[in-house]
């Protein structure tokens, strides 16, 4: 899949000289055609939700949401009236469904092999030789909710000071400690060594550490979670960015999952309100360039743990937040809504789901309600993002910056 871009629109000044692309993790909006391959037929993160709940979500209807998700139609935009925004869907090239995997994928790299996951859990040797760094035992090494195995193994991780180890269908190899039986800075030290070990070693996509405090009966994860991911694969848009000299802020998780590569200014969260304050936050004082946000609650908070109505409340807190945020856009941003997976609550699974994920677009240079279709890769959208900026281009990817721009001739 050769990159490709609108040449006539590669200009010294960009048609959007800001960007802010929000990516809202895990909201899916319908299964692909190879779901099935998966295990995720029927997956359709919201619309299951939609269907479960009344959902408020006026913002996300202005700009085209109901279009994506018929559920949703007629709901909140009058009859006739069209999108105030760009829309469309995008699916997924790269082998895979997980967070490092979408992101990648957006900023112009496709995956052909998905990263390594551990159905039955890690190997014994391996296992062995990271006790042997550590210099700890260990608990677990099962694929597993989060939740669920600290409730299971926590009073024992405290007893003996064992960190728990697991996976999930995911890429993975996740460790969860006590903040007061392990402090922060030896569970980040056993990260690395994992990272070493099985990242660099084995190709998994990601280490995560998963901190939690409280009793038995009432443990709690807290906001020092940290992903250790491997360099990305190729150039990103990121790096042509920076390389340019045109300002990358990354905000949650975003840092992480790039591997820091690429990113001029990194604003971490402990929550999706505190990464809409991070990204209003970012829009004071980074006049051009890219904002680039990951809300990680929709996914951990709500869709591992099968939250169907935590899930649409989040969802309707969002659309709040950003009907806030749009009226402090200026004449040449653009706004990109977008996900990077799918993680139905509505099902059995836990885990993430091979979904379409929305494209919505806004700004005062945006044409009013264009339908893009559905794209063929993720990496559409940074490709767009690359001619824009005059950038690149990426190695995968189409641009559809022409049929979003205002025509002012």
């Amino acid at each position: 899949m050769r990159g490709s871009r609108d040449p006539r629109l590669q200009v010294a000044h960009p048609v959007f000289s800001r960007t802010i692309v929000i990516v809202l993790d895990s909201v899916g909006i319908g299964e692909l055609p190879d779901a099935a391959a998966y295990g995720d037929q029927g997956s359709d993160t919201l619309g299951s939700i939609s269907r479960a709940m009344p959902l408020r979500l006026p913002t996300l209807v202005s700009l085209g949401l109901d279009n994506l998700v018929p559920v949703l139609a007629g709901h909140e935009r009058p009859t006739g009236t069209r999108a105030r925004g760009a829309y469309g869907r995008m699916a997924e090239a790269s082998a895979g469904k997980d967070s490092v995997t979408g992101h990648w994928e957006m900023m112009g790299i496709v995956l052909d092999q998905p990263f390594p996951t551990f159905p039955n859990g890690f190997s014994r040797d391996l296992i062995a030789e990271f006790e042997r760094r550590i210099g700890r035992g260990t608990l677990g090494n099962v694929v597993a909710s989060g939740t669920e195995i600290i409730d299971r193994l926590g009073p024992e991780h405290m007893a003996t000071g064992k960190p728990i180890v697991y996976t999930s269908a995911d890429s993975v190899f996740q460790i969860a400690a006590h903040e007061d039986v392990i402090p922060i800075a030896e569970q980040y030290r056993i990260c690395d060594i994992a990272f070493d070990l099985v990242a660099r070693g084995l190709g998994v996509g990601r280490i995560i550490a998963r901190p939690f405090v409280g009793a038995p009966g009432s443990f709690k994860r807290t906001a020092n979670r940290h992903d250790y991911a491997l360099a990305p694969a190729g150039r990103t848009l990121l790096d042509h960015l920076t390389d340019r000299g045109i300002p990358v802020v990354a905000i949650g998780k975003i840092k992480d999952l790039f591997a820091g590569r690429g990113i001029g200014r990194a604003m971490p969260t402990a929550s999706d309100s505190e990464g809409m304050d991070c990204v209003l936050d970012a829009m004071q004082d980074t006049g051009r360039g890219l904002i680039f946000a990951n809300l990680v609650d929709f996914d951990t908070v709500y869709g591992h743990r099968n939250d169907v109505k935590g899930y649409g409340t989040n969802l309707e807190r969002f659309d709040a937040r950003l009907a806030a945020l749009l009226p402090r856009l200026h004449p040449a941003d653009l706004l990109v809504v977008t996900a990077d997976h799918g993680n139905d609550p509505s099902t059995p699974s836990t885990d993430h789901s091979r979904e379409y994920v929305p494209l919505l677009a806004g700004g005062a240079r945006v044409r009013p309600g264009v339908d893009l279709g559905t794209r063929a890769t993720f990496a559409d959208l940074g490709q767009t993002l690359a001619a824009n900026f005059a950038v690149g281009p990426l190695a995968h990817g189409t641009s559809f910056l022409e049929s979003i721009v205002v025509d002012h001739s």
